[in-house]
């Protein structure tokens, strides 16, 4: 177990806590806010990984690689699904 791991959830937290509350003010929406909030589970779920399965360089790269495909293909598989359904 890395030391590191308690660092960046907390961190990722913290700034992405700031960072929604900026974007609610700002654009008084809460689209930003939901998009933020997928990224830092993202940036977290992936550090997450990382640290419970002490991967080195290639494995923290292949993590990387597959989720990456994973939510490109997700996201165009679900783009083909709602454009279809709104027709």
């Amino acid at each position: 177990m890395g030391y590191w791991y308690p660092i960046l959830g907390w961190g990722v937290f913290w700034i992405g806590l700031v960072i929604s509350i900026v974007l609610f003010s700002i654009y008084k929406k809460l689209y930003p806010v939901i998009y933020l909030i997928s990224i830092a589970l993202y940036i977290f779920t992936i550090g997450f990984i990382i640290d419970v399965f002490e991967l080195q360089e290639t494995g923290v790269l292949v993590t990387l690689v597959v989720s990456a495909i994973l939510f490109m293909a997700l996201g165009f598989y679900l783009s083909k699904v709602i454009h279809l359904g709104k027709k």
